[in-house]
C-alpha cells in the first residue's frame, strides 16, 4: 500500500510515526510523512518519504489562538502535501478533521493514529480537562464538549477545505459524526500498561503500544556527554520540550538552583525555552534520543508531554512532572496515580525550592524507581508498531 501520514505539531507529536512508518516500511508498503520542513531530516533518516505541510507552533500566542493559527496554515497546503493520492490516510488528532475532507473527496480510506485518548468516556475527564472527575455521566459529557470545542477551532478551516475539493457544505461537527456512526477505526499509540482502555469505548478504537522513535542504530551519546555521566552519580534530566518559549534565562536559573538545592548533578536540555546553565555538576545538550539518556539518569524532570512520558516509563526512571498546558497535567496526573513521579508541580507554580523539594524525594525515595522499573518491564513485552501494522492491513483489507 501507499500510505500517506499526516503529522504536524511539536517534535513530540511528529517523531513516533518515524518508528510506526519504519515498521509500516519493513512490512513492505510506501510510506510518506507530510510533516513540517523541520522535521525533514528525521523523516528521511528513518527510510520514509517527506513532504512539506505548512505551519509552525507560535509560541507568543496564547493556546487557543496559536491553535487557530497552526489550524489555519495547516489548512492552507493540505491539498498539495496529500499529492497525487494514496491507498490509505494515517491521521494524527491534529490532521484528523482535515484528512477526513482529503479521505472523502479521494474515495480512499482513513484510520485514526492517536496519541492521546480524545474518545469520550466515563472513566476519566477529556485530557485538556481539570483532572476532577465528574461522575460517570459527567466525564462523557465534558469528553463530547471537548470535541465540540475542538470542531469549532478546524470549522472555518473545515469549511474552506471543502470547497477547496468541490465537496458540499456541512455543519460543523457533521463528518465527524458521520464517522463514528461507522466505526471509524483508530489506533491509540500509548501503552494500555499505563492506561487502559475504557470499558465503554466502542469497537475500533484500539489501545495497541508506544511507537517509539525510529533512532539510528549507529546513534551515540556525545564524548562530552558521556564523560559527564561517568565522572560523578547519575544525574536528574531537566527539560521543558517545546514548552516555555523565551523563559530560558529564568527557568535556567531555577532549575540550577534546584539541583544544587537537592545536592544532585543535572542534565539540561536546552528546547524551546533554551534553558541555560553552567558548572562542573551540569551538562546541557540540544536535541538527542531519550531512549540514548534516560536510562542513566535519575530522575527526568519534564513538561508532561506524551512521549517524554512514555520514554521515562521505558527507561524505568522516575519522573517530577512539571505540566504546562494541554494533555500534560493528564499525563503528569497518571504518572503520580502509577506511583511513578511525584505530585505535578504545575508550571505557573513552579519554584527552585519546590522543584528541588521535589528532585530529592524522586532520588532518596526507591518506590518511585521501583514502580517505574516494573512499568518498564511490561512496555517491553508491548509491540505497539506491530499491533498497529496488523489492525492496519486487516482494516484496509476490508
Amino acid at each position: 500500500m501507499e500510505i500517506l501520514v499526516l503529522a504536524a505539531g511539536s517534535h513530540g507529536d511528529v517523531v513516533p510515526f518515524t518508528g510506526l512508518g519504519a515498521r509500516l516500511r519493513q512490512a513492505g508498503h510506501t510510506v510518506t510523512v507530510a510533516t513540517q520542513p523541520r522535521f525533514e531530516e528525521l523523516v528521511t533518516a528513518s527510510g520514509l518519504e517527506f513532504r512539506a505541510l505548512p505551519g509552525e507552533l507560535r509560541r507568543d500566542l496564547a493556546p487557543l489562538k496559536q491553535a487557530t493559527e497552526f489550524v489555519r496554515e495547516l489548512g492552507r497546503g493540505v491539498v498539495a502535501a496529500a499529492g497525487s493520492g494514496a491507498d490509505l490516510l494515517l491521521l494524527t488528532a491534529t490532521t484528523a478533521p482535515l484528512g477526513w475532507q482529503l479521505a472523502e473527496a479521494a474515495g480512499i480510506p482513513s484510520v485514526g493514529a492517536y496519541l492521546q485518548p480524545v474518545h469520550p468516556t466515563a472513566e476519566f475527564v477529556p485530557v485538556v480537562g481539570s483532572g476532577r472527575s465528574l461522575g460517570r455521566w459527567g466525564n462523557r459529557a465534558a469528553g463530547r464538549l471537548s470535541l465540540q470545542l475542538v470542531d469549532r477551532v478546524y470549522g472555518d478551516t473545515v469549511r474552506r477545505l471543502r470547497a477547496e475539493l468541490g465537496l458540499p457544505a456541512v455543519g460543523r461537527g457533521v463528518v465527524r459524526k458521520r464517522l463514528e456512526a461507522t466505526g471509524w477505526p483508530v489506533l491509540y499509540g500509548y501503552s494500555p500498561s499505563v492506561l487502559a482502555r475504557p470499558a465503554d469505548w466502542r469497537a475500533g478504537l484500539e489501545v495497541v503500544g508506544n511507537w517509539w522513535p525510529d533512532d539510528p542504530a549507529d546513534a551515540r551519546l556525545p564524548a562530552g556527554l558521556t564523560d559527564f555521566l561517568q565522572a560523578g552519580p547519575p544525574p536528574v534530566f531537566i527539560g521543558f520540550g517545546s514548552m516555555g518559549g523565551g523563559e530560558g534565562e529564568r527557568l535556567g536559573e531555577l532549575a540550577v538552583r534546584a539541583l544544587r538545592l537537592a545536592g544532585v548533578r543535572g542534565v539540561l536540555q536546552s528546547g524551546w525555552a533554551g534553558l541555560t546553565g553552567s558548572g562542573d555538576d551540569l551538562y546541557r545538550i540540544e536535541e538527542l534520543p531519550h531512549a540514548l539518556l534516560f536510562r542513566h539518569v535519575a530522575a527526568v524532570v519534564h513538561h508532561g508531554g506524551a512521549g517524554t512520558t512514555a520514554a521515562a516509563l521505558r527507561a524505568g526512571v522516575p519522573a517530577v512532572p512539571v505540566p504546562v498546558l494541554g494533555d500534560q497535567p493528564f499525563w503528569a496526573r497518571t504518572l503520580h496515580r502509577l506511583g511513578a513521579g511525584t505530585e505535578p508541580v504545575p508550571f505557573k507554580e513552579l519554584t527552585a525550592e519546590r522543584l528541588a523539594a521535589a528532585i530529592t524525594r524522586t532520588v532518596r525515595e526507591p518506590g518511585y524507581r521501583a514502580r517505574a522499573a516494573a512499568l518498564a518491564a511490561r512496555l517491553a513485552g508491548e509491540d505497539g508498531a506491530g499491533r498497529s501494522v496488523e489492525l492496519i492491513e486487516r482494516w484496509a483489507a476490508g
